[in-house]
Order: structure tokens, then C-alpha cells, then sequence
């Protein structure tokens, strides 16, 4: 199996499972991420936490592959598959963790930096060594890179093709949180049940209005936030936290 799907409790653990090719990508690897990703949806779980066996998150495609003979259409096909994955992210109700290690490069690193909280191990490589290899970039990164790091930055990192460090994409803004080599895994899945434990629609509203707010107008987002805050008024969810708001 290329992908392995697995639960803990409310959390869904998803492992990327090519431990021999750093976790390639492959036709089946993605696939098998979309269906992993879907199933996730349908059982409802809370959390999803997204990680690489072996020695790396994902080192992107699987150049040792053989070329693919296919049509124009399959080839967008094939590559509408890899976008898949960021839309079921966003699709997913509730957050996915991504715990990066080793390398996470190319589509690797899109499919972390697709995730709504990146864990990485401060030694983990992350890159975009597309345009070196006379490839482009998908999973809409040329949409979340500026957002993350701004317009400048993300120009260098994709035209160049720099990699950066866990810990100094830590510092960019390019992932959540950099943990000691070893760490990442276990600091994910420690916070998936922290998040598990939270709200169930206020969490899951938090999401979308910050997903949808890359998309929209300042004008769009504040309808959407009211929109939110009537839903999350009426859920009765925002009872119980109520005295712990209160005293801070």
C-alpha cells in the first residue's frame, strides 16, 4: 500500500508509504492519498494528521519513473488528481496536520503546505526544484506560497528553487512550527487531539473563513464572518467555554 490510513480515537492518521523512494510521487501514491483523504470525510472524523514513512515527508515525483505515454487529456487528468488533494484539504470539515521530516520537495511540498497546521522537524528540507527540471508547480501553490511568505519570496523560492530548512521556514511563515529532528510526528498528533477536542462547528468555521478569505474581497470575508458568527451563536457549542473565556 502506498498510502495507509489509520485512527486514533477522533484523529485519522494518514502515512504517505514509499519509504524505499523517499515517498515519490507516484499515480498510485496519489490516488491513494485522495482516497485516503476521502475516506476521512466519510467516517467524520475530526482531525486528520498527514506524514512519510521511511526517511522523508515526500521528495516529490518519482523522476525514476518511467515517462508516462498519455494524451494531453490524460496528462490533465493525472495532474487535476495531484489538485485533488489540496481541494479535499479545504473540502475536509476539520483541520489537517501535516508533520514534515527529511525531504518535502516539489508535490511533497505542496501537499504540506496544502495543510491547515504544518508540524516540521527543524532539519526537513523544503523546495520547489520544479522550474530546474523544466517542470511547473500545482496544487495551487502559485496561490498559497505569496499568501504564506509574501510575493518576493515565494518568487525566489520558486524561481530558484532554494530549499529552506524546517526551522527557517519556521521563521518565513512557511509552516506553523519547527520541532527537534524526531519530534515532528508526535507534535502533530498532539496537537490533532488538542483540536479534536475543540468545537466541533467553531473549529470547522474557523477553517473555512480563513480558507475562503484567500479567495474573497474584504467585503466578501466580513459577510462570511457574520454568517459564522450567527451559526456558531445558535450551535449552544459556545456555552461551556463561556467562564473559561471570562477569567482569560
Amino acid at each position: 500500500m502506498e498510502v495507509e490510513y489509520a485512527r486514533d480515537g477522533d484523529v485519522a492518521l494518514i502515512h504517505l508509504n514509499r519509504p524505499e523512494r523517499l515517498n515519490a510521487v507516484t499515480v498510485g501514491l496519489t490516488s491513494g492519498l485522495v482516497d485516503a483523504l476521502e475516506r476521512a470525510i466519510a467516517e467524520g472524523v475530526r482531525v486528520v494528521v498527514l506524514a512519510g514513512r521511511g526517511r522523508a515527508f515526500c521528495a516529490g515525483h518519482d523522476l525514476k519513473e518511467p515517462e508516462p505515454v498519455e494524451t494531453p487529456v490524460e496528462t490533465r487528468e493525472r495532474l487535476e488528481e495531484i489538485q485533488d488533494v489540496t481541494r479535499l484539504v479545504r473540502r475536509f470539515p476539520g483541520p489537517v496536520v501535516a508533520a514534515v521530516h527529511g525531504y518535502a520537495l516539489g508535490a511533497g511540498c505542496e501537499f504540506a503546505l496544502c495543510c491547515d497546521v504544518v508540524v516540521a522537524a527543524e532539519d526537513a528540507q523544503f523546495g520547489f526544484p520544479e522550474v530546474g527540471v523544466g517542470l511547473s508547480v500545482t496544487g495551487g501553490i502559485s496561490k498559497l506560497l505569496p499568501q504564506l511568505v509574501g510575493w518576493a519570496k515565494a518568487k525566489e523560492l520558486l524561481l530558484l528553487g532554494d530549499r529552506v530548512t524546517g526551522a527557517e521556514a519556521e521563521r518565513l511563515g512557511l509552516v506553523a512550527r519547527a520541532v527537534p529532528a524526531g519530534e515532528h510526528e508526535s507534535t502533530a498528533l498532539e496537537l490533532a487531539h488538542r483540536l479534536a477536542e475543540r468545537p466541533a462547528l467553531a473549529l470547522s468555521l474557523a477553517k473555512q473563513v480563513l480558507d475562503h478569505g484567500l479567495d474573497a474581497t474584504l467585503e466578501g470575508a466580513m459577510l462570511r464572518e457574520v454568517d459564522h458568527a450567527i451559526l456558531t451563536s445558535l450551535s449552544g457549542e459556545n456555552d461551556a467555554p463561556k467562564e473559561a473565556f471570562n477569567r482569560g
